[in-house]
């Protein structure tokens, strides 16, 4: 009999003790957010993360390798006006309209890819008119051109390094701005008249 009643209370123990043991685990996992989430759900916000940052490592390289072929050809025309030559100007242009025609906005934010087709579109009629036009013409169209390019790099970033330098003469004194790869001051509006004329504003990457 007294064995009995034992084996009953060790029995009733053991299943109490086993009670308070699970009880506490899901209390413990209650209190742990992170250890109350299904791990398929970690999973793939995980992937999801490394994903998403995978696409945004593919869109800034990618913006950044094609926006770099399009200042190359800007700065071919700068350096051409600087040296009072239409007919380089004139062929750098061209390039530059197939440079932004093939610009591969994907990678960029909703906003950021809005801001880019407005540039891009401005910057690429500017383009067409160098192309075209006599040289007088070609720096009024690469003033705008500077602007806008100024605008796409504040988005694309780059891996060149730039000098965004300042001319307060031209137009009539109402000045200008263009980019550059030398620090030294060669001005496309003035040309060979006042090749030195001009200050950098600012260094860029």
């Amino acid at each position: 009999m007294k064995t009995e009643m034992i084996k009953s209370t060790m029995y009733t123990m053991a299943l109490a003790a086993a009670i308070m043991i699970t009880v506490s685990c899901k209390d413990a996992n209650k209190n742990d957010p992170e250890k109350s989430k299904p791990m398929s759900n970690e999973m793939h916000q995980e992937n999801e993360q490394d994903h998403n940052g995978s696409e945004r490592m593919r869109g800034e390289n990618s913006g950044k390798d094609a926006s770099s072929a399009i200042i190359n050809n800007y700065l071919k025309i700068k350096n051409a006006l600087v040296a009072d030559n239409q007919e380089d100007a004139a062929e750098a242009g061209g390039m530059l309209v197939t440079d932004f025609e093939n610009f591969d906005k994907n990678g960029y934010s909703s906003e950021e890819q809005q801001e880019l087709t407005d540039i891009i579109e401005d910057a690429k009629e500017h383009a067409e008119h160098i192309a075209e036009s006599p040289i007088a013409h070609q720096r009024e169209h690469f003033d705008i051109l500077s602007k806008d390019m100024i605008d796409m790099i504040a988005i694309t970033g780059t891996n060149i390094k730039l000098y965004q330098d300042y001319c307060p003469m031209y137009n009539d004194n109402k000045g200008a701005q263009w980019l550059s790869s030398t620090e030294e001051i060669k001005n496309p509006y003035m040309g060979s008249r006042m090749p030195g004329c001009g200050k950098m504003q600012k260094e860029i990457n």
